[in-house]
């Protein structure tokens, strides 16, 4: 049994409807990004990493859960805590930075806390050391550098491992996913740290892998016996027919991963876990209506003149020959044969 083993859907056809559901999203997430530096000063909302603030690690003589030392600081108001170690008895706990407040004091505070809501546990702080927001800049330019220079890495090598079209059309994709992604984190304002860059980067080579797929066929249908010949909307449109098993059990299984982490992987990996799952179902949804009809935009603006003279032919017929030179063959005019015939005398 083949998932969408004859599948014949017409994606490229529907690419009109799927350029203007890509820009309200897009319009929605720069509006929430300008919306945020109005509000509170910045586009993302960024966290300790980023902003700077005070770091406390904290070892406990028995092992308990990051939930019980969550729920002690504040709950769903309390600071970032991160699990250390295999013995699950140490803790590194981010604060954010007071400008009125030194480390030492807020390192007093989180100890009040723990020894008020656990007052039979044993306990040390291991160290406290304070993340200043020179540090916290450094690591967004880090980011934002480790960003582009995935694009611009993705771009070198499809225009090796392809064409020049095929990379610069992989880009548009990737550029559309992420942000989409960062409008996201800015319309619910999740808050950025490490993990959450990992998360954006994870997305891009998501992404990536699944546009690659589709371009691979595309390739190979183009190069197969007849393929010049063929028009572009039918081949590209077969080719993500073909790849379409492939794309639907690898997102979905990948889905299904990713739910389980949400719902049983707590609080520490929620925001890591529902940016994955979001970058995912963009990604694959980009592979089909955003990288595939921006390779037959690019084909037709830029790409040869017999590809571009199929382009606009009828979908699914193949296209006129062309003659060596590129240009299409004048088709001979027949002429009516005379026939002559012999006279007969009587």
């Amino acid at each position: 049994m083949r998932l969408f083993g004859n599948a014949r859907y017409r994606f490229i056809e529907a690419r009109r409807k799927a350029y203007v559901f890509s820009a309200v999203v897009l319009a929605v997430a720069l509006v929430s990004m300008v919306f945020n530096i109005v509000d509170i000063g910045s586009w993302q909302n960024y966290g300790v990493d980023f902003t700077g603030g005070s770091l406390v690690q904290v070892r406990f003589e028995e092992s308990m859960e990051a939930a019980e030392l969550r729920t002690a600081l504040g709950g769903a108001e309390a600071p970032p805590i991160t699990s250390m170690g295999n013995e699950g008895n140490e803790f590194v706990i981010r604060a954010p930075l007071a400008e009125d407040r030194e480390v030492e004091a807020v390192a007093q505070e989180i100890r009040g806390q723990i020894q008020g809501a656990f007052p039979g546990r044993d306990f040390e702080v291991m160290r406290t050391e304070l993340v200043g927001p020179k540090i916290g800049a450094e690591l967004q330019q880090k980011a934002a550098l480790a960003i582009i220079f995935s694009f611009a890495l993705t771009l070198i090598y499809l225009a090796i491992r392809f064409e020049f079209r095929f990379g610069v059309a992989a880009v548009i994709a990737t550029v559309h996913d992420s942000i989409i992604t960062l409008g996201f984190l800015a319309l619910f304002r999740v808050e950025i740290a490490l993990p959450t860059v990992a998360a954006i980067l994870t997305i891009i080579g998501y992404s990536l892998n699944d546009t690659i797929v589709v371009f691979d066929r595309v390739r190979e249908n183009l190069n197969a016996k007849g393929g010049r010949r063929e028009n572009p909307v039918a081949l590209v449109n077969r080719s993500i027919n073909e790849t379409l098993p492939r794309t639907v059990l690898t997102s979905g299984t990948t889905l299904g991963v990713l739910l389980a982490l949400l719902i049983f992987g707590g609080a520490v990996i929620r925001d890591f876990t529902t940016v994955l799952i979001l970058g995912v179902l963009v990604g694959t949804y980009s592979s089909i209506f955003v990288a595939s009809p921006a390779l037959l935009e690019i084909q037709r603006r830029w790409g040869s003149r017999d590809l571009v003279e199929a382009q606009r032919g009828v979908p699914g017929r193949p296209a006129p020959r062309t003659a060596p030179s590129g240009r299409p063959r004048k088709r001979k005019k027949k002429g009516r044969k005379r026939r002559r015939t012999a006279g007969v005398s009587t």
